[in-house]
């Protein structure tokens, strides 16, 4: 099956308000910047995010977050986005922080069709206990605040019950992609992109060099087009605009 589609605008046409969305990127690695546009321009809000980080200032993630189109983010790193900190502290934004390897099997599970796992990340803090604050009233007071998990000794060790996450869409990038779905991702943003992938009903892939199926060997392929149903191939501007978060310097 050809999934490829002619513009990131006609892959994201079917987006309504409302709609949630797992997002891969590790920082400004891997993030699909021209997907995260074209959502931009669709003009849905009231977006549910699940990623790894919410972008920075004006890049990834940040650009659905400065137009107010974010209602709720899952997340494990908040830190880079002075807007996304003031939007939460202010009451705008609902934030569920939560370990990063523990977001990340969420995913993995929410593709997988397992339901929940156990895991040790958590024991003994407000992850398990509950308490953290998920949303602010305007006065700093906390409105909605995280609830208790279900706590389970295996072997003498305590874990703690979490919940795989399944989402309407998933917007991913990846440096080679095939016509069918199947995607090859470049170092770190190896990290989140798949299983983000995975959790998506929908999941629309934005790739740097699209070849034809057959070509990438089935070794290569770091994730199956069974998880993918829509491919957008970038230009050339498009696959080379890649940001860094920091470009540090040192005084001679």
């Amino acid at each position: 099956m050809d999934k490829v589609m002619a513009t990131a605008a006609q892959a994201l046409a079917d987006v309504t308000d409302g709609r949630s969305f797992a997002v891969g990127g590790f920082g400004l690695s891997g993030v699909p910047e021209v997907l995260i546009g074209a959502l931009h321009e669709n003009g849905a809000s009231g977006l549910t995010v699940v990623s790894n980080n919410c972008g920075v200032d004006g890049r990834g993630l940040g650009i659905l977050l400065a137009a107010g189109r974010i209602a709720r983010v899952t997340g494990s790193y908040i830190g880079e986005n002075k807007e996304f900190a003031r939007q939460y502290l202010a009451g705008e934004l609902e934030v569920e922080l939560t370990p990063q390897g523990t977001l990340a099997e969420r995913l993995r599970a929410g593709g997988s069709g397992i339901p929940a796992f156990y895991t040790t990340a958590g024991v003994g803090t407000q992850v398990a206990e509950g308490g953290l604050p998920w949303r602010y009233a305007p006065d700093g007071s906390v409105a909605v605040a995280s609830p208790p998990k279900e706590v389970r000794s295996f072997d003498g060790v305590e874990h703690i019950l979490e919940h795989a996450i399944t989402t309407d869409y998933a917007l991913v990038r990846a440096a080679r992609g095939d016509r069918h779905g199947n995607l090859v991702f470049h170092r770190a943003a190896r990290n989140f992109n798949p299983p983000a992938a995975m959790a998506g009903r929908i999941t629309v892939a934005e790739v740097e060099e699209l070849v034809e199926p057959g070509v990438l060997g089935p070794d290569e392929i770091h994730l199956p087009g069974v998880f993918v149903q829509r491919v957008v191939a970038l230009t050339p501007e498009q696959a080379a605009d890649k940001a860094i978060e920091k470009r540090t310097v040192r005084e001679r």
